[in-house]
């Protein structure tokens, strides 16, 4: 009889289950009026007196163990239950996440990155609070030079050495005073000028600038440069350069591309020409070269730099530069990316 009792208590341990109902068939099975105990307890006057000793330590255990049995698998599965009920059901398949919004000015530089990486430039930042050295008079502009006109600047607290960039070839003085030739690198970034607020411009804005500084550098070098970059960009091949006028290039030019008269938004964006202004170019000053510790006499270079704002109203057919600083999700949702 013992025996019997020992081979319960292996099923017991043994006993597994999914769900309540099973549990609850096992405890009547064992723990119910009916039950398995209760016909040992039932046998217990029957049993030698010699017996009855081990035979009750055997029937206790027996009860124990499907009581603890019970237990364990019941809170196991109301555990289950809970965390079905908070997250769902855990064994079905994740829900794809959906792909986010990449904000044009992101994507656009992204892209002007990518391409000039192709052929060797790197990237190089600084920062948006920068002094009069860098921002004005190592680029050609010293004090009181007319061109500084050129550039409605803030000015931070009131001092007269402390402004905010008005364009990131402050960069590329920082780059140049701390590397030396070859340098090929575009420096992107947000720049500051005190301008009114329409649909054509803003207050800040943001640029990309190149720079490639070495031995026998020239002008038809910057041209095949550009050349690779509008086809690269914009998918058209064709680019006029007119003479310009910049304090830190000479010479220097505004690159125009060939966009074509093919729609009436063609129309619109070229004034009829068909031509499409997108950055200003030229050769390094000398000067420049100077103030940054590089001989003129070794080295020469070429510059360039265009504004990114443009370049994504000009591809996306944003009509308002203002809707790049509103942060309204409507806008923003349209422009899905990998990249």
């Amino acid at each position: 009889m013992i025996q019997k009792i020992k081979d319960h208590i292996a099923k017991v341990e043994a006993f597994t289950a999914t769900s309540k109902e099973e549990v609850e068939q096992f405890r009547i099975q064992y723990l119910g009026k009916k039950g398995i105990l209760n016909n040992f307890f039932a046998e217990f006057k029957n049993v030698p007196n010699e017996q009855k000793k081990d035979f009750g330590q055997a029937v206790n255990t027996l009860k124990q163990t499907a009581q603890e049995k019970v237990d364990t698998l019941k809170q196991a599965l109301e555990d289950k239950e809970t965390a079905k009920g908070v997250y769902g059901d855990l064994s079905r398949p994740g829900e794809p996440i959906p792909l986010g919004s990449r904000h044009p000015i992101s994507l656009v530089r992204n892209k002007i990155v990518e391409i000039f990486s192709r052929i060797g430039f790197n990237v190089s930042e600084g920062p948006e609070i920068e002094d009069d050295w860098h921002n004005f008079t190592a680029l050609n502009l010293p004090e009181y030079h007319p061109a500084r006109d050129m550039q409605d600047t803030f000015f931070v607290q009131k001092d007269p050495d402390l402004l905010l960039r008005t364009h990131t070839s402050t960069v590329q003085v920082r780059y140049m005073e701390n590397n030396k030739p070859p340098i090929r690198t575009i420096s992107p970034g947000r720049v500051y000028r005190n301008e009114a607020i329409s649909a054509r411009s803003h207050c800040f804005f943001h640029q990309v600038e190149g720079l490639y500084v070495d031995k026998g550098v020239s002008f038809a070098d910057l041209k095949q440069t550009l050349q690779y970059f509008t086809t690269e960009m914009f998918g058209k091949s064709k680019i006029r350069l007119r003479p310009s006028y910049f304090p830190f290039t000479e010479p220097s030019a505004e690159v125009d591309v060939y966009w074509g008269l093919e729609t009436e938004t063609d129309y619109k964006m070229t004034k009829g020409t068909g031509w499409l202004e997108i950055m200003g170019c030229g050769m390094v000053d000398p000067n420049v070269l100077k103030n940054c510790d590089i001989d003129p006499e070794e080295y020469s270079g070429f510059a360039f730099g265009m504004g990114i704002d443009r370049i994504a109203l000009l591809l996306h057919q944003i009509p308002d530069i203002r809707m790049l600083s509103e942060n309204d999700i409507r806008f923003l949702d349209q422009f899905k990316s990998v990249l």
